[in-house]
């Protein structure tokens, strides 16, 4: 894969790309994905939206504040101009941002790419040690942090590592900044996704790959229009958020909501107070806001992070009259890449490929299965799969498409149907979490011998972490004392539901976890 002329000067991103034999196919077919060689994707969305709709126009709201367009222009300039004059980032630089969902950190994404850095967003609930990961991957120059949320991000004692407190940005005086012209393949943003081994991976997506989720799923599926107000509960250090909550609506001139605690209550309520259209939100919460909300206002509901059960989708569609919109997306893709969508009339399916997209169910030879037979789901399209300096690049991506890791039947009119995870991976309320980075916070108690997580089906989580624990000689373990352990040692929602206390864990004769017997 050839690439354009780096703007950045910087040059680690591009250093640690797969080699070019590894890369994923990609597909430019589609007119509207024919970008320039020279692309911002945060001027894109910012300059050439208010050229269309003007700078008046209502952008974000959340915390306290409401911005229009110009006023979001104007505070991600006055970031630029911030880290670029007194902290001297230069383009390449990576930096760490650290918030809850708010208008102000939506303002230093922005601000970061249009200085020509590449953005890593990490959520809040991250602890020292996951802060720690993960800047060792991506060397951050610099971390821009709420400052709320400082604690952990000192705790994770970064070296060199300068961290801009969020107030300093907000008191900065209005300054003017011109976008760095970045190449198209230029690379915008590291998002880090879970591995199965427990050690996180860094997916890299180029700033025309911020356009092409936009100008695929945002404008053939969700058919966002300018009216539209969005809502939702991911966190914008997910793909899946960025997406829904930035990246669509700001590519179509509408507004958008951010929650910094999302739950059912604050959803529906933002919902009724905001006269909420689209709504972005992981299965579990739809049933939730049937029974809480004022849902008269929505057009649109979508769900992803996880399979979305008929029956709730069943439920939903029959006390509303909205058919959610349910799909399937990665870390590795960025966003939705199989989705439902209006008119579609297989419920339980997960929908037929995003136009842009190809998909196929293939054996684990890569070759295709018939129609009717459980397979590998496999993907290209405008984008993919590419690991920073990640030799787990070799498993994701074969013969040119990404391997997901689920498996997938697909019917004889074209739709897919879910079956299950291929590995390890626990998907529970819409997070991945890995089980062995559990069992490694639960083995640093000291009531801990041995210890096993694997997920189990839920009905409303679609699947919970149980940790079967062998207890330390001598002692009698509390079940509430190791959750809470866990829920200080790693993010919290990766905490295991269910605690299980055994003698010994199932293993072979050549002492290999038995972890099915656990399921």
């Amino acid at each position: 894969m050839r690439l354009t002329q780096s703007a950045h000067l910087d040059p680690f991103c591009r250093e640690n790309l797969p080699a070019a034999p590894l890369w994923p196919e990609l597909d430019f077919t589609l007119p509207e994905l024919t970008y320039p060689d020279s692309v911002n994707c945060a001027a894109a969305l910012l300059d050439e939206t208010i050229e269309r709709f003007g700078a008046d126009r209502p952008c974000v709201t959340g915390a306290g504040d409401s911005w229009t367009y110009g006023e979001l222009a104007a505070r991600a300039r006055t970031v630029a101009a911030v880290l670029v004059n007194e902290y001297g980032l230069v383009p390449g630089n990576r930096v760490l941002l650290r918030s809850p969902n708010n208008p102000w950190l939506v303002a230093w994404w922005l601000g970061v790419l249009l200085a020509g850095g590449v953005v890593v967003t990490t959520m809040p609930l991250l602890r020292a040690g996951e802060l720690r990961t993960i800047a060792e991957i991506s060397q951050p120059s610099l971390a821009i942090c709420d400052t709320r949320f400082l604690d952990d991000l000192i705790a994770a004692d970064i070296p060199g590592l300068p961290i801009v407190p969020s107030d300093q940005l907000a008191a900065a005086p209005p300054a003017d900044f011109s976008h760095v012209r970045t190449a198209a393949d230029d690379v915008a943003m590291l998002a880090f996704t879970s591995g199965t081994t427990g050690r996180p991976k860094a997916t890299m997506h180029f700033h025309r790959d911020v356009l092409a989720i936009a100008d695929t799923y945002g404008r053939h599926v969700l058919r966002a229009e300018p009216t539209d107000v969005f809502v939702g509960t991911p966190p914008l250090a997910f793909t899946f958020g960025l997406g829904a909550l930035v990246v669509f609506p700001m590519r179509a001139g509408a507004s958008t909501v951010l929650l910094e605690k999302p739950s059912p209550d604050t959803l529906a309520a933002a919902i009724e107070d905001h006269s909420a259209t689209v709504v972005f939100t992981a299965p579990l919460a739809y049933r939730a806001l049937l029974s809480v909300g004022k849902l008269a206002s929505l057009r649109r509901c979508v769900s992803a992070g996880e399979h979305l059960p008929e029956s709730v989708w069943r439920e939903f569609r029959d006390r509303t009259g909205i058919a959610i919109l349910d799909g399937i997306g990665a870390t590795e893709m960025l966003h939705i890449f199989i989705s439902r969508v209006d008119g579609d009339d297989k419920p339980g399916s997960t929908g037929r490929p995003v136009p842009g997209y190809q998909a196929m169910v293939v054996d684990e030879s890569g070759s295709a299965v018939p129609d009717g037979t459980a397979g590998l789901l496999a993907v290209r399209g405008p984008t993919g799969c590419r690991y920073l300096a990640d030799e787990r690049q070799r498993k994701y991506v074969r013969d040119g498409w990404n391997l997901t890791g689920d498996v997938y039947v697909r019917d004889s009119d074209g739709y897919f149907w879910y079956q299950a995870r291929s590995d390890d991976m626990i998907v529970s309320a819409g997070y991945n979490i890995a089980g062995p980075e559990v069992e490694e916070a639960l083995l640093r108690h000291p009531d801990v011998a041995e210890c096993a997580v694997v997920g189990v089906p839920d009905d409303s989580r679609g699947m919970i972490v149980k940790a079967v624990v062998v207890p330390a000689a001598g002692v009698t373990p509390s079940a509430e004392v190791l959750q809470d352990f866990v829920k200080k040692e790693i993010a919290p929602y990766k905490y295991p539901r269910l605690v299980e206390f055994r003698d010994e864990l199932p293993r072979t004769a050549t002492g290999k976890l038995q972890r099915f017997r656990l399921r």
